[in-house]
């Protein structure tokens, strides 16, 4: 009897579980019209409760669990695509052509803003020599401080500006980022490459986003291995388009990841789903600098500031890492 007990709560919990997320894999699928997705999703949620809760035959139970596999199989067909209407900063999927120590790519984004949806389209070509890259920069932003942000890197050389690469979702025109959506393929991927006063000076600036900016400990041979890693899957992104997951394929997973596959050794950190704490990780587990206090080093990090300062400079990368901490300075 003591064993058996947490049987009912635990099958009730499964059976909540599987009906929500069948009733939001329907309303969020690719049925051509919000009002018939909004439909089919109820119709879903009806059936089920009155065949898991309300009826008494156990094939209404078996109805249930094949039409439940329908809709997972259905939801596992849905494509992702390149070929959509998109919002102009995640238009051109960036490539990669690696020879030997230079790299060149193309689509690398460097938009002249005046306000967050005012800006002029600007992609580019930019080619890099591996042998130049010196140090990897983390930067952490918030639409509003808390325990989730958005993360990226910058590749830093010492004949160059920084390489900002940054993971993020690729939203068609009219669309904006919805957590719960992002589970279920509303978003493909896309891997922005691009110019730090664009890829930073747009969260500072223009959509006023705090945004924190660090020195990783991370040797030049590691931060070369890890931009080839990047390069690899850019390259693969745009031969054949993936959708954004929050859990498994967003920003900081896939950062920890690819660092991973470039050599780090540790465990995973709940701080990789909320990744607003990321930087307190990295402090903790020595990623980063420990001269001064982690509060302190964080008030130092914020660089919102200076780039607003430099707004539109040509030396906007370089002004923001001299508001740094002494010891985060090239």
């Amino acid at each position: 009897m003591l064993v058996s007990w947490p049987r009912k709560p635990i099958g009730f919990l499964i059976r909540i579980m599987l009906v929500t997320w069948a009733v939001l894999a329907i309303y969020y699928s690719n049925l051509p019209w919000a009002g018939l997705r909004t439909i089919s999703a109820g119709a879903f949620a009806g059936f089920a409760i009155w065949a898991l809760w309300r009826s008494r035959q156990r094939r209404m139970s078996v109805l249930f669990l094949v039409m439940f596999l329908g809709v997972v199989a259905w939801w596992i067909s849905i494509p992702p695509s390149h070929d959509r209407h998109w919002r102009p900063e995640v238009a051109v999927m960036p490539r990669a052509v690696i020879d030997g120590d230079r790299v060149r790519l193309t689509g690398v984004r460097n938009f002249d803003y005046r306000s967050r949806s005012d800006f002029t389209v600007r992609y580019e070509e930019r080619e890099v020599s591996l042998s130049h890259l010196m140090a990897l920069d983390f930067y952490v932003a918030y639409f509003t401080e808390g325990p989730v942000g958005h993360t990226f890197v910058s590749f830093v050389f010492d004949n160059a500006p920084p390489l900002a690469i940054s993971i993020e979702t690729r939203p068609e025109v009219g669309e904006g980022f919805a957590p719960v959506a992002s589970l279920f393929k509303q978003f493909e991927l896309i891997y922005v490459v691009g110019e730090e006063r664009d890829v930073v000076g747009v969260r500072t600036n223009h959509r006023h986003e705090p945004v924190y900016l660090y020195r990783l400990n991370t040797s030049a041979d590691d931060a070369r291995r890890l931009l080839m890693i990047y390069l690899t899957r850019i390259n693969e992104l745009a031969d054949q388009p993936e959708f954004y997951h929050l859990l498994t394929n967003s920003c900081t997973i896939n950062i920890v990841r690819y660092a991973n596959a470039a050599g780090r050794r540790g465990r995973f950190d709940i701080r990789h789903l909320f990744n607003g704490l990321i930087d307190s990780y990295l402090y903790h587990s020595g990623r980063i600098d420990t001269t001064l206090p982690f509060d302190e080093l964080r008030r130092g990090s914020l660089i919102n500031e200076a780039a607003q300062a430099a707004d539109g400079a040509t030396d906007f990368s370089q002004r923001i890492r001299l508001s740094l901490p002494t010891m985060m300075r090239p």
